[in-house]
């Protein structure tokens, strides 16, 4: 045996079970067939998790970066494997029923991730990742697994023409209810706003998520702020495979970069780009999977301290690319670091850490205008605001950029479910000073917590997003603007105070007192409480059932195995 199979053997903790020994023939005649060879039997094995599909923009394009990992495992000396988990799209579920399973694929993903790892015996993991619930769901797997691992962003779209996006198309409908546009405007929209692979780009959730991945230390740097189709990306992904067998080698795995330390760097920085509320349930569920301890008091004690920067949509003027084009989020970090914000000691998947992977950083251009200087910030505290109160006992999750206003109070207009909210703004039944209730939308109820992207739409195109503010214990899509708050906790279906609102109830929403109120007496909810009846399930089998018979609270991150 050569020297450096001695080495690869020290490398192989779990391939070596699949594949090593008489016992183990039927095993690799079966991987022969796939294309191993008795060399590939003496290596590390590298799983390289896609997330490939046609059916969303996003993840269109990841299988020729997956290639680009696998390529990058083999070179280093692994033997790189490509499998597949799923994907769904927010952008074409979104106002159906159908959407019920976006949350949902979230847990699927992580389960089939560990499920494949676990049973092939990979001794590390590249996972490439390019839609809202796959980027969490990829790393919730590798937390679970613990074995040297690197999620790489399949990277961001480009502009359509006019500078529009999927949210212009979304809005546009509200534009046409409102009688602005008329539908061949709106087809035109339609056909321009996406022009090719990539994920949405505003700072929505796909590209939140995928900065808070960077800056927890779990991708390389820069991997957040690539277009999906260049030359950068497809050299992210040969890296990435080549770095986990550092990784093996240094025996660094997630549970040595997913500390508390990291969890609070990645949470600053998702405030400082103005990223998506749904940031908050999936930190908080990723922290589960590692064992941190990270709940919404940390939202709360971070948030007071970090400022909103970037004017970046949707609440703000510029699109991810146009923050790939000055640099991305690394020189935001930087700043950050040198200001004392950032913990600099993190270990990251370089080997290195965070102050050592910014060291040469370069600062952004003279003129640029996306991100903001810390003296003249957009926000001088956090665009996620956490509210508390007798309509959120347990928490609710609010994005306000304060271009919205601070304070809005109302009569509360309540509809269950998404449906009849969107159908009650598009034909006018709801009116300017009111605040929209959607309910029995939560993990549970709905079950699986769908985005209201239709019905915040739907308000910004009928020109009501000063004029109303809406609540739910559903959630939002990181396109979401306006006076909104979601996760409102306890949900309408565990009998929260949200399923006893009326029609006409006065409710005050105030972001500085972080409070969240409906204007009846303790002696009144008592009553209501009494009367209220817990809803059927709407599923009895599948996926859906199983989900809501097993999710926690979305103050908890809506995990699945919180009681088990």
């Amino acid at each position: 045996m050569s020297g450096n199979d001695s080495n690869n053997d020290n490398l192989r903790k779990y391939s070596s079970q699949v594949v090593d020994g008489i016992e183990t023939a039927p095993a690799r005649a079966m991987l022969r067939a796939v294309g191993f060879t008795d060399e590939d039997f003496k290596k590390p094995q590298i799983g390289i998790a896609s997330t490939w599909a046609m059916v969303t923009p996003c993840n269109m394009h990841i299988d020729k970066l997956a290639v680009e990992a696998e390529k990058g495992a083999n070179a280093a000396g692994a033997k790189g494997v490509i499998f597949n988990t799923i994907t769904i799209s927010d952008g074409i579920a979104n106002g159906t029923e159908g959407m019920k399973y976006s949350l949902v694929s979230r847990e699927i993903i992580a389960d089939s991730i560990e499920a494949v790892v676990g049973c092939e015996g990979f001794d590390g993991l590249v996972a490439v990742g390019g839609c809202d619930k796959n980027m969490p769901g990829c790393l919730i797997g590798m937390a679970r697994l613990n074995r040297p691992s690197i999620f790489v962003y399949g990277g961001t779209i480009k502009p359509g023409h006019g500078h529009t996006d999927i949210i212009s198309v979304f809005e546009a409908v509200g534009q046409n209810a409102r009688g602005d546009i008329n539908e061949i405007q709106v087809k035109q929209i339609e056909e321009v706003a996406i022009p090719g692979p990539g994920s949405c780009g505003g700072m929505y959730t796909a590209n939140t998520m995928a900065s808070a991945i960077e800056a927890l230390g779990m991708s390389l740097p820069g991997s957040s702020a690539q277009d999906a189709i260049s030359n950068d990306k497809a050299s992210d992904c040969y890296r990435a495979g080549q770095q986990v067998m550092e990784l093996l080698k240094k025996d660094i795995k997630p549970s040595d970069i997913m500390t508390k330390k990291a969890f609070e760097n990645s949470i600053k920085v998702v405030i400082a780009l103005g990223g998506s509320t749904n940031a908050v349930l999936h930190l908080i569920a990723m922290a589960h999977a590692i064992d941190v301890d990270l709940s919404l008091d940390d939202f709360v004690r971070l948030g007071k301290e970090t400022p909103l920067l970037a004017d970046l949509r949707p609440s703000g003027k510029y699109m991810m690319s146009e923050l790939v084009a000055i640099g991305g989020i690394q020189p935001l970090m930087k700043r950050m670091l040198d200001a004392g914000m950032l913990h600099g000691d993190v270990l990251t998947v370089t080997g290195k850490t965070l102050a050592e992977n910014l060291a040469s950083v370069k600062d952004y251009p003279e003129g640029q205008q996306v991100i903001y200087p810390f003296d003249k910030p957009i926000k001088k505290d956090s665009h996620l605001v956490i509210l508390n109160g007798n309509l959120a006992p347990t928490g609710a999750v609010a994005k306000i950029t304060g271009k919205e206003g601070l304070r809005f109070e109302g009569p509360a207009r309540v509809y269950t479910g998404e449906e009849g909210a969107l159908t009650g703004i598009l034909n006018g039944e709801v009116q300017k000073g009111e605040v929209i209730v959607i309910r029995y939308e939560g993990p549970k109820g709905g079950p699986g917590m769908r985005e209201m992207l239709s019905p915040t739409s739907a308000v910004m195109g009928k020109g009501l997003g000063k004029d109303v503010a809406l609540i739910t214990d559903g959630r939002f899509s990181g396109g979401s603007h306006g006076f909104v708050v979601g996760h409102v906790t306890p949900e309408a279906f565990d009998g929260g105070p949200i399923a006893l609102v009326e029609n006409g109830d006065i409710i005050s929403i105030d972001a500085e007192t972080r409070e969240m109120t409906v204007q009846l007496s303790d002696a009144e909810l008592a009553a209501r409480k009494a009367k209220w009846v817990r809803p059927e399930p709407k599923y009895k089998r599948g996926a859906l059932a199983k989900y809501a018979k097993t999710v926690s609270s979305a103050s908890e991150g809506a995990v699945t195995d919180k009681y088990l």
